[in-house]
């Protein structure tokens, strides 16, 4: 099923690059000779993102991330050379991009993980700031108050199925808020913002709320338009192009500032949105190594994750890593990930009897 999954997604991996001259890393520092630290030598290693968030603004949230990673390795016992930083035009480009060892980590969710686990190895789960809102009622999301991150910590995060401001998304809002029960008449009438089938809360989870509650998956939809990204989903959830978005939990805090200054609302985003479906919870997201490169041994797979959990507790690192909403690394366990291979499974069958 995976193999066959895999032929019908896109694999082209659109790579914006930073790189400095050859020795030379970006944060200005050369890199210092073999011969003065008796590191191993790396040529390069290359980093590859998914498109959660607008890949201009990963781009540019994640070039320091260069010369980070080259001061945190070459404690480890490793001077690399040159660290490329790559967005994937999906999250399958991604997993394929590992697959073919042309990337050597990949930070992809763990729905993605889980498809190409067959040639990619979850070696860190990201850590999130807990929300203060974690409610499986969709009515207690809708409160008109932003939905705001506390001092705990967080190693799983919920998907919800967002309404705007559409004629159509405010009427299924004010069912929700009222107590009543939605129909899938009225669900299937609405335009709905999907993202890549390997995304967990953009695709997998909500589909699973979709057959928990109708009997019905995002396959039955007569109107859902793939987004690229959840930046671009809310712009349309914004126009009204789309009455519905799937997303993750935090993404109106993500894009609260854009509903106004680039989406041409005037009303605040916790004003004009309002959740009428909240999914269980979702494993965070991974970091991943490819088991097909070469250079990702044990010992360096080892070094990546002390260097990720070490730029993870530096304020510098995380600014960095904020762009995907992650505050830290711990060490992950595949096991971590079986509810998400259950979750896969169901929908591939699901998808299979169509």
């Amino acid at each position: 099923m995976k193999k066959f999954l895999k032929l019908f997604m896109a694999t082209t991996l659109c790579l914006s690059i930073f790189t400095g001259c050859a020795g030379t890393p970006d944060n200005g520092a050369t890199s210092p000779a073999p011969e003065a630290t008796g590191n191993k030598q790396i040529e390069k290693l290359t980093v590859a993102f998914v498109p959660s968030r607008d890949p201009e603004e990963i781009v540019t949230a994640t070039a320091p991330l260069k010369g980070m990673l080259q001061t945190e390795l070459a404690k480890e016992g490793y001077d690399v050379k040159n660290v490329e930083i790559t967005v994937g035009t999906n999250y399958e480009a991604v997993g394929e991009a590992l697959s073919a060892g042309t990337a050597d980590i990949g930070l992809i969710p763990g729905g993605t993980y889980v498809l190409y686990d067959d040639s990619a190895e979850v070696i860190l789960t990201a850590t999130r700031d807990a929300l203060n809102k974690d409610s499986d009622n969709a009515k207690d999301w809708n409160d008109g108050l932003p939905t705001e991150g506390i001092e705990d910590k967080a190693v799983s995060y919920r998907s919800l199925i967002i309404t705007g401001p559409s004629e159509k998304g405010q009427a299924l809002a004010a069912k929700v808020n009222a107590g009543e029960a939605l129909t899938w008449e009225e669900l299937n009438d609405a335009n709905w913002s999907i993202m890549s089938t390997t995304s967990p809360a953009g695709y997998i989870y909500p589909a699973l709320w979709l057959q928990e509650n109708f009997g019905k998956s995002i396959t039955d939809l007569a109107n859902a338009v793939q987004s690229d990204s959840y930046g671009s989903a809310f712009a349309r959830l914004a126009s009204g192009q789309v009455d519905i978005v799937l997303t993750y939990a935090d993404a109106r805090r993500d894009n609260e500032e854009k509903w106004t200054s680039e989406f041409g609302r005037t009303a605040s985003i916790w004003d004009e949105t309002n959740v009428i479906g909240v999914t269980p919870a979702i494993y965070n997201d991974t970091v991943s190594a490819s088991m097909t490169s070469d250079i990702m041994d044990e010992d360096f797979k080892k070094a990546v994750q002390n260097a990720f959990i070490n730029l993870g507790n530096t304020p510098e690192g995380q600014e960095v890593i904020s762009i995907y909403s992650h505050k830290g690394y711990q060490v992950a366990n595949p096991a971590d990930y079986d509810n998400e291979r259950a979750a896969q499974k169901l929908i591939q069958e699901l998808n299979a009897g169509k």
